[in-house]
């Protein structure tokens, strides 16, 4: 038969191990929390704007970002270099 101290150790681990299980869902609704806007949206500064952006335009967006994978970050067109 086990030690009255040991099966009361035994029982406490067995109900703070089971006690991890209960975790509650952890959403946003209800929160107040404010969703992302979106990208096209702007962040309210036309600082550090594009020439050529208009700011909630989604096809100026979306041109701007072709322009900018074309000619800004492609090392052939950018360096003169042919493939």
């Amino acid at each position: 038969m086990m030690q009255p101290g040991l099966f009361r150790i035994a029982m406490a681990a067995a109900v703070l191990a089971l006690g991890a299980c209960g975790e509650t869902p952890q959403d946003l609704t209800g929160q107040g929390v404010k969703q992302d806007d979106a990208p096209y949206t702007g962040v309210g500064t036309s600082q550090y704007a594009q020439a050529g952006w208009k700011v909630g335009d989604k096809a100026s967006w979306e041109q701007q970002l072709k322009a900018r994978a074309q000619y800004g970050q492609n090392d052939y067109t950018r360096m003169g270099a042919k493939p």
